[in-house]
């Protein structure tokens, strides 16, 4: 399990850097870009294996990887656009509620176990997602752009189940690597596109927050990898209690750090996660 600790410490990190882009007005596009240069770098430093361009186009994982890779920019994008449109919460609704993919992939895919107590924990867990999400002050809007939400909750699942299944049981470094590379080339298309027709300056600021970003969004889906790779753990069961942890400890980390409101729904809904990580670990 400490994997899986490492996992959900790292994502929260990530939370709290975005919370920090928004106080030192940092450029999201442009950090996200340098994040993806840098957990990019990261998997190369970390691979021990000799292997060339042409081997790692060879591998059974590189389509997936370039797949992948487009993935990640393009639901970060609709993640955007999901909060600017329908409100914060039903983002965060949206991408969180995607656990139910991996976790109903893993059922019947890959035949994990299906106790009663397993499953409690898991609709637990969903309701847990949903009242510790919705914020208040919050002016969500589910019907307006109602495909949005939709793609992010589908993107989202997509990404959790595919990252799972493709990844290599040796050499994670180097498929994750892959991913944050292809992820990297088309940022910098995006930003080099958007800065030719916007004219938008940037902003050496960017580059610390940027590599930061880099560093724990490695971590976070380097540890998860190697969580779901211990012997006799269902993959059901690890998305459930990473989704579920990350989701309440932001939380808890946003009322101490930055002094967010904690809303009674909020509160039951990360007593409801817990309860729900123990049903689900000991089952």
């Amino acid at each position: 399990m400490i994997y899986l600790l490492f996992s959900v410490l790292s994502s929260t990190a990530i939370f709290v850097l975005f919370k920090l882009f928004s106080k030192y007005k940092i450029d999201t596009l442009q950090a996200i870009v340098i994040n993806y240069a840098t957990a990019f770098s990261f998997g190369l430093i970390f691979n021990d294996a000799q292997i060339t361009v042409s081997e790692i186009i060879q591998t059974n994982w590189f389509i997936a990887a370039i797949g992948l890779g487009f993935l990640f920019i393009a639901i970060f994008n609709v993640m955007a656009l999901t909060a600017q449109r329908n409100g914060l919460s039903v983002a965060s609704v949206a991408s969180k509620m995607s656990l139910i993919i991996p976790v109903i992939f893993g059922i019947y895919v890959n035949n994990e176990s299906t106790e009663a107590q397993k499953l409690i924990g898991i609709a637990l867990a969903l309701v847990a997602v949903y009242l510790t999400s919705i914020k208040q002050k919050d002016n969500s809007v589910v019907t307006k752009s109602i495909y949005l939400p939709i793609i992010l909750f589908i993107g989202s699942g997509i990404i959790d189940t595919s990252v799972n299944h493709f990844a290599p049981k040796g050499n994670i470094p180097l498929f994750l690597s892959s991913i944050f590379g292809i992820a990297a080339i088309i940022g910098f298309s995006l930003f080099a596109y958007k800065s030719i027709t916007t004219k938008k300056r940037f902003q050496l600021k960017s580059i610390p927050f940027g590599i930061l970003l880099g560093v724990v969004n490695y971590g976070s889906m380097y540890f998860l990898l190697l969580a779901l790779r211990v012997e006799n753990t269902e993959s059901s069961t690890i998305f459930t209690i990473n989704n579920i942890a990350i989701l309440a400890l932001s939380t808890l980390v946003g009322l101490v750090l930055f002094k967010e409101s904690i809303s009674k729904k909020n509160w039951i809904g990360i007593i409801l996660a817990f309860i729900a990580i123990l049903l689900v670990t000991l089952a």
